[in-house]
């Protein structure tokens, strides 16, 4: 039997290229694009930071440093939050050595050791917190973020966890402290949309265009502190003893 031959038939076209052999970020493009309007992560990413609402916030092209005649770039990007976890980050040495090390020791010594482990607040694929003045599309993503328990607003950097702690150096040893910060991470992807124009007597109508970023962003549990103060990353302290 002759196969049949496909007519007009409308193809999805899927970015995939490189990325799959670097590990990259792959970008979907929804149905109602298609291969000349297809995008890269980061133009992409600079449609939504043009965009006239991200997250359901109205903006005029002063917030991303536009004039008038620049215009939008895109009408409409949202972040969609589609999993969150947390997990044990990078354990590292927290304070300095407290040696009880003396040829003629006999007898533990008391030390008060004073630590601190500074974790940076949030880092995604495309946004940060350094992008921009007030955190750029970072700031937007506070929302996401802070509706899960123990957070912090992710335009601050860094946060910082620490005490101070009366401790014993058996003979022999070496004493220092150690931090394992509890990390979190939320994964998801920026939808941009471009509305349907219709035709006017300049310019040919247009359909809705539909662009996704998947992004990853990572950053410290942060607990609640006084009234005030910054918050502290939460995790675990660890005192540790080697030989002299």
């Amino acid at each position: 039997m002759a196969k049949r031959r496909l007519r007009n038939r409308k193809v999805r076209y899927v970015a995939i290229g490189a990325a799959l052999a670097t590990g990259g970020v792959v970008i979907t493009l929804l149905p109602s694009a298609n291969a000349a309007d297809a995008k890269t992560p980061d133009e992409i990413m600079a449609m939504c930071e043009r965009s006239a609402v991200v997250n359901g916030e109205k903006r005029t092209v002063e917030d991303f440093g536009g004039s008038f005649a620049d215009g939008f770039a895109a009408d409409n990007c949202d972040f969609a939050e589609t999993n969150f976890e947390t997990f044990d980050g990078p354990t590292e040495k927290a304070s300095i050595d407290f040696p009880n090390c003396e040829p003629n020791a006999t007898d533990p010594a008391k030390v008060s050791i004073t630590w601190s482990s500074t974790a940076a607040q949030g880092q995604g694929t495309y946004v940060s917190t350094q992008q921009g003045a007030a955190g750029g599309l970072f700031g937007f993503l506070s929302g996401s973020w802070s509706k899960h328990k123990g957070t912090l607003d992710m335009t601050v950097k860094s946060a910082t966890a620490g005490d101070t702690e009366a401790r014993d150096v058996p003979v022999g040893k070496v004493l220092h402290m150690e931090f394992t910060p509890k990390l979190q991470r939320m994964t998801g992807e920026w939808r941009v949309r471009v509305d349907a124009r219709e035709q006017t007597t300049t310019l040919p109508a247009s359909p809705e265009q539909n662009f996704v970023a998947p992004d990853v962003v990572e950053g410290p549990v942060v607990l609640p502190a006084a009234a005030g103060a910054p918050g502290v990353v939460d995790g675990t302290s660890k005192a540790v003893l080697e030989d002299c």
